[in-house]
């Protein structure tokens, strides 16, 4: 088959790709793998929270909101803290992590002393070897400029949940805010990670409609990662129903035939998958897990489950010098 690059995708032909039999989603999800991304090869992620808790944001499914009642802020704060964060840099480049992810609990990036911190973790990141991505919120069109002359790789800022359902889950923060981020990263030259979570309440045909804002985005972002919610104690959506493994599933094999040359994440809420659950999205499209102990507050996959899984599925991480 050819894989044809398209970013004129309509909601129904989303949502007829999402209710296929799970064979046949699996196979045209392969076929699309194969040929777009050759080999077996799975990125591997470690992501720090530099900045935790006390973030302005609403977001429903977040502990590090001020308006929930979850307390995450007893870990060090290491916003200025450039030669801690390079050292957990460096022990995540000497485990096998290809990109070094670092997230402060920010509406937006502030000018000041923490964003000039920032710019040189960015270039630490980056004189390691590795891949250096940021989140934190919202930026200027200046600010996204530095981080561009830093060095930064890509910039994660995730839609969540569709257009359609995205009231339901934040308030602080509209959809077109977070789309004029995207095109602010965008013009700075900056790579995209961009994705959202499954599990929130939504229903099958708002899935649909945020893969299908993703994978118009013209040029598609390069990273997205499909989350699955966490449901975490103190939070509005603490006693949300557990979404299912084959939903996960389902979402990273749709977003792998809209997307064929985007790095398809497998993100938040994979240690709520077994084993088998993980290798069939690795058979599905995933190319890149999240890799360490923690995922921002919540807890991810030990390092040496992290080994063994991959060793069971039979794929290699991508080599860094």
């Amino acid at each position: 088959m050819t894989v044809a690059l398209r970013h004129d995708w309509e909601l129904a032909e989303i949502e007829a790709l999402l209710n296929l039999p799970l064979v046949d989603l699996l196979w045209q999800a392969q076929q699309v793998h194969r040929e777009a991304n050759p080999g077996y090869q799975v990125q591997l992620a470690s992501l720090l929270s530099v900045r935790t808790g006390g973030c302005e944001e609403d977001c429903a499914y977040c502990p590090q909101s001020m308006h929930n009642s979850s307390d995450v802020s007893g870990g060090p704060q290491l916003e200025l803290q450039v030669a801690a964060v390079l050292e957990r840099a460096k022990a995540a480049k000497e485990a096998g992590a290809q990109r070094f992810c670092m997230g402060w609990a920010w509406r937006e990036i502030r000018d000041g002393a923490p964003f000039e911190a920032m710019l040189e973790m960015v270039a630490g990141v980056k004189q390691l070897g590795m891949e250096a991505c940021v989140t934190a919120g919202m930026l200027s069109n200046g600010q996204a400029d530095r981080l561009a002359q830093a060095g930064l790789t890509s910039y994660n800022h995730n839609l969540d949940t569709s257009p359609e359902y995205y009231a339901e889950i934040i308030s602080t923060r509209t959809y077109q805010d977070r789309l004029e981020t995207l095109q602010r990263v965008r013009k700075a030259g900056i790579s995209l990670c961009c994705g959202g979570i499954i599990g929130m309440g939504e229903t099958l045909k708002d899935r649909a409609s945020m893969l299908q804002v993703l994978a118009n985005i013209d040029p598609q972002p390069e990273s997205v990662p499909i989350n699955g919610l966490v449901a975490v104690e103190g939070t509005p959506l603490e006693n949300q129903q557990p979404y299912e493994s084959l939903d996960l599933l389902r979402m990273v094999a749709t977003a792998r035939i809209l997307m064929p040359h985007s790095r398809v994440r497998l993100s938040a809420g994979r240690e709520q998958l077994n084993q088998e659950a993980q290798i069939l999205c690795l058979l599905a499209g995933a190319d890149s897990i999240f890799y360490g102990d923690t995922l921002l507050t919540t807890s991810n996959p030990a390092v040496e489950a992290d080994r063994a899984l991959l060793a069971a599925a039979g794929v290699q991480p991508f080599s860094i010098s």
